[in-house]
């Protein structure tokens, strides 16, 4: 059963903002406004004066940089698993054919 969307504000360069979200589902919110937040601050800290748009435009940049990297990591670990289950099975058969 879905809970309905209670209030939820945030801040995020010094702007307070609010968003309806699933009472389950705020406390994530609130960590991603803070990771947002924290991650514009520093774009704007250490760049030329730049505006709103393009202060959140290089953190999505950035935040869509970082889960690309991530997914090819997992993809790449899940594939050293399956081999290393496939070579282990390979293995096992083997050991029991003798």
């Amino acid at each position: 059963m879905s809970q309905s969307p209670e209030p939820v504000s945030v801040v995020i360069l010094d702007k307070k903002y609010q968003f309806a979200c699933d009472p389950d589902q705020q406390s994530d919110l609130v960590e991603a406004a803070r990771h947002l937040d924290e991650t514009m601050s520093e774009i704007k800290d250490h760049g030329r004066l730049m505006s709103l748009e393009r202060i959140a435009l290089q953190a999505a940049l950035n935040f869509s940089a970082e889960l690309l990297k991530l997914r090819r990591n997992e993809d790449h670990r899940r594939e050293h698993f399956d081999n290393r289950i496939r070579n282990l099975a390979d293995q096992i058969d083997d050991a029991l054919k003798k």
